[in-house]
């Protein structure tokens, strides 16, 4: 047999075997973000309609809707602030996501979005 330049016996397992160790983790960041993009984006959709809703109203569907998507405690304490040219809608909430070794990374989540109506 003859031994080409760049052969290996492992081959291609070991870059596999960190493409699958990154991919673990990465969903668990991943879903953290896109569950604040999809609550932020809720938020957006109280804020343009504001003018039809209550503040209780807003903040029950936002309470909801942090329940649904599995929000951390927290995230369901909503804060709005009107002034006649602009609302306010915003939380704030802490992700903690678990590392190997019994080490946990946090995530402060502050959405926040105004609307003109």
């Amino acid at each position: 047999m003859v031994n080409r330049r760049g052969e290996s016996r492992i081959g291609c397992l070991l870059p596999l075997l960190v493409l699958a160790v990154a991919a673990y983790f990465a969903v668990d960041f991943g879903s953290a973000y896109f569950r604040y993009y999809q609550f932020k984006d809720a938020m957006g959709s109280e804020a343009r309609f504001s003018t039809d809703r209550t503040d209780d109203q807003i903040t029950k569907r936002l309470s909801l809707l942090a329940d649904t998507l599995q929000l951390p405690p927290g995230a369901e304490l909503i804060s709005i602030e009107r002034t006649p040219t602009a609302v306010t809608i915003s939380s704030d909430y802490d992700e903690i996501i678990r590392l190997p070794m019994n080490k946990q990374r946090v995530i402060h989540f502050h959405p926040s979005v105004m609307s003109r109506p």
